[in-house]
């Protein structure tokens, strides 16, 4: 599958090309940038590959498939632009600054009979697949609750004013990682915490309750502004409890300058001293790290594309993340439980 990639920002350049560049049936065809050093950037890394200067260049060029990762201010248009031309997208997030504008680019990709899918990546991360053998496996016996913890020390990396914020950043992310492990959300309690900022009013930290339709209830929680970096996983269940102190294993790696595709087999395992524990009547027991792959998002994406396979999220369950933050931002402005539609 040939895949144009349409912006070189930190998201394009760290959490998108390296992962098309290692991922198998996929070839990155082209990239989309405009600024002069942003291009030599391009360049410098990957010599062969074309540069355009816009979608429109790179669609006349022809490609099978993009991936939208320019600001969320313009991506609407560029999806749209994209489905219309008859090609599959990844579209980064947030998806889209509600679930109605979600909705109409899912519609228009359904209508196209295109593939659209949100970039959530972070379903394929090391913690949340360890994560999840450890539920499937059913030693946990009935689940009561996941608590899921991810504060960042990163004030300069804050999106700042009324269309960024840490909801829309980090919020998509565990929302999206806890509907994928336990299932819809129907009803939402949330408390948002804002700064005031030259850019205007930014919610900078969030603490939400999430109850699924499964009956279990998870609780997602996240800053940028308070000087902690810990990301903690915790299962309780009717047989013991899972927690897990993890590290963002493939971002630090891809920031160091590692590259998956230089090392498939061993790429995105948690540090034996980083493995969770599994708390049960048997005793306390290390979970060896799973494999934490974005790679493997694209093989997913490019199997869906051509009708091998389901995409590795769909634009509907992009508009359902939407819908649980909008409850939470309402639950927050009126301090009730908001019921999520």
């Amino acid at each position: 599958m040939k895949l144009g990639l349409v912006g070189f920002g930190n998201g394009g350049r760290y959490f998108h090309a390296p992962f098309i560049d290692a991922a198998r049936g996929v070839e990155l065809a082209g990239v989309v940038a405009r600024a002069e050093q942003t291009r030599q950037r391009v360049h410098e890394t990957y010599p062969d590959v074309p540069i355009y200067a816009s979608l429109t260049e790179m669609l006349a060029a022809g490609v099978d498939a993009v991936t939208i990762t320019t600001p969320p201010s313009t991506r609407r248009d560029l999806v749209l632009e994209a489905i219309a031309a008859g090609v599959h997208v990844v579209a980064d997030k947030p998806f889209a600054p509600s679930a109605e504008i979600a909705q109409e680019m899912t519609d228009a990709a359904r209508e196209a009979c295109v593939v659209l899918c949100v970039f959530h990546n972070r379903r394929f991360d090391a913690d949340l697949r360890t994560l999840k053998t450890v539920l499937d496996s059913g030693r946990l016996g009935e689940l009561w609750r996941v608590h899921s913890r991810f504060d960042l020390d990163q004030p300069e990396q804050l999106e700042a004013g009324p269309d960024g914020g840490l909801l829309r950043d980090i919020g998509t992310h565990v929302v999206d990682q806890l509907m994928w492990l336990l299932g819809p959300v129907v009803e939402i309690t949330a408390q948002i915490d804002h700064l005031d900022l030259p850019e205007g009013r930014t919610d900078a930290s969030f603490l939400m309750t999430l109850h699924h339709r499964s009956g279990v209830t998870s609780y997602a929680s996240s800053t940028k502004m308070n000087h902690l970096h810990e990301r903690t996983l915790r299962a309780y269940g009717s047989l013991g409890a899972y927690e897990a102190h993890s590290t963002d294993v493939q971002a630090d790696a891809v920031f160091a300058g590692s590259s998956p595709a230089a090392g498939r087999e061993s790429w995105g395992y948690e540090l034996p001293e980083r493995w969770g524990t599994l708390h049960t009547a048997d005793g306390d027991e290390k979970v060896p790290s799973a494999q934490g792959a974005y790679f493997e998002f694209y093989e997913e994406f490019a199997a869906a594309c051509a009708g091998r396979g389901v995409p590795p999220s769909t634009g509907t369950e992009g508009v359902a993340v939407l819908a649980v933050l909008d409850a939470a931002r309402r639950s927050a402005s009126e301090g009730r439980v908001q019921v999520v539609h």
